[in-house]
């Protein structure tokens, strides 16, 4: 069942500007006449011209609207400059709404293009259908253009076109939830490394469990990839690294071989000297993660385990987290301090504790371990991500739709 309609009328041929009111009447009667039970949200989409003008386009617009009742609370127009800010603002009230099918309505010009709007400013999250605007033209070069058009990829300089519109677009946005910080560790010298773990705030995601700096996008996410982009290019900015010289890792824990690991993430970056990580999950834990990473340093670079540097970063901690029963056990055997309420149902569990001890155990020096939780409450960094919902993200918090923050490490030039 479709739950929302777009009808572009942005970008409609010189000749066919004073049919808009009689196109967009037609086409509301016959979304009014197929949803009598299901009215869908409408939005239309338009261009905001200067002067009079847009003025009367406006006008026009809003004369078609008269008259539909059922569909009068669930109808917006939206007039913007360019196609990326309108279809933006159209996804904002989607997210509001928590809406995912479309249905576009639009002349078979404008095809071609919105698919590749679209496939920016969307993900997989989305399904959309697409619907032929009845556009009626005595203009016989209109009707050939469309002919072409139709079906085909569109030329690569007019893809670049739009990327560049998205992008300049997004660029534009004001930053959310105040500015961008980075939390640096005392442990490793500023002088040398750019390095830092990022928070939430500072970037332009605007959907609530992902606002605003979220670092990751995937299928099942409402985040496309060029917002993500951009608010790596904002946090590249503030933290002096290249954005197009950063790699980004994300670990199996099931398949890894830290050694591949190492030389992939750090082809940029420098594992010689430290590593700097979140903790690594209570299977990864379990499963000796930081040790055979520590391990791998040794043996593919010829690191002194004696000189690497570990820093914990966010993470959420033991005033937090629960395990069953059966899992926490794990953990005891590790060391009874690392559980808490061991006796009950669902023990809180020190995933920070038990990496720790297992790197000191490793050979890892105590004083080269930086773990502010309990070793400088001054200059904190290793803070629970589940008591700050205003400073981080949490996927124990805040469930699957959760956003990403990040550690990164890079020696300057």
């Amino acid at each position: 069942m479709v739950e929302a309609v777009l009808i572009d009328l942005f970008s409609l041929p010189a000749n066919l500007r004073n049919n808009i009111q009689g196109l967009l009447h037609n086409t509301l009667e016959a979304i009014e006449k197929c949803s009598a039970i299901h009215a869908p949200c409408v939005y239309v989409m338009c261009c905001q011209r200067q002067g009079s003008e847009r003025k009367g386009e406006q006008e026009f617009s809003l004369a078609a609207l008269r008259g539909f009742q059922s569909l009068r609370r669930r109808l917006e127009v939206i007039c913007a400059q360019t196609t990326a800010a309108a279809l933006y603002t159209i996804k904002q009230r989607l997210d509001e709404k928590d809406l995912s099918i479309i249905k576009v309505i639009l002349p078979t010009l404008r095809k071609d293009l919105m698919k590749v709007y679209i496939n920016h400013m969307f993900t997989a999250v989305y399904q959309f259908e697409f619907e032929d605007l009845q556009v009626v033209s005595d203009s016989e070069s209109l009707q050939m253009s469309e002919h072409q058009h139709e079906g085909q990829i569109l030329p690569s300089q007019d893809v670049a076109l739009i990327r560049s519109e998205i992008q300049v677009y997004l660029e534009s946005l004001p930053s959310l939830k105040g500015e961008l910080t980075i939390l640096r560790s005392s442990l490793i010298p500023d002088d040398i490394f750019i390095h830092g773990f990022t928070t939430r705030s500072g970037g332009i995601s605007y959907i609530p469990t992902l606002s605003s700096c979220n670092l990751f996008s995937s299928s099942k996410r409402r985040d496309p990839q060029v917002v993500v982009k951009e608010n790596l290019r904002r946090l590249a900015n503030a933290a002096g690294f290249n954005p197009e010289a950063f790699h980004r890792v994300k670990v199996s824990y099931k398949t890894m071989d830290s050694s591949k690991w190492l030389r992939c993430s750090f082809i940029k970056f420098i594992p010689f000297f430290f590593n700097l990580s979140f903790p690594p999950g209570w299977k990864g834990t379990l499963l000796g993660v930081s040790m055979a990473t520590v391990n791998a340093m040794v043996s593919e670079y010829g690191c002194n385990v004696k000189d690497i540097l570990v820093v914990l970063g966010p993470s959420v901690g033991p005033c937090c987290y629960k395990l069953p029963h059966e899992s926490a056990k794990e953990f005891h055997r590790i060391d009874p301090t690392c559980v808490r309420l061991f006796d009950s149902a669902n023990p809180y569990i020190d995933i920070r504790r038990a990496t720790r001890i297992l790197l000191e155990r490793g050979g890892i020096l105590p004083e080269n371990i930086q773990d502010d939780s309990i070793t400088d409450q001054n200059k904190n960094i290793t803070f629970c991500t589940a008591c700050h919902p205003d400073k981080f993200y949490s996927h124990f918090r805040d469930g699957t739709n959760f956003g990403t923050q990040i550690g990164f490490i890079s020696i300057k030039d």
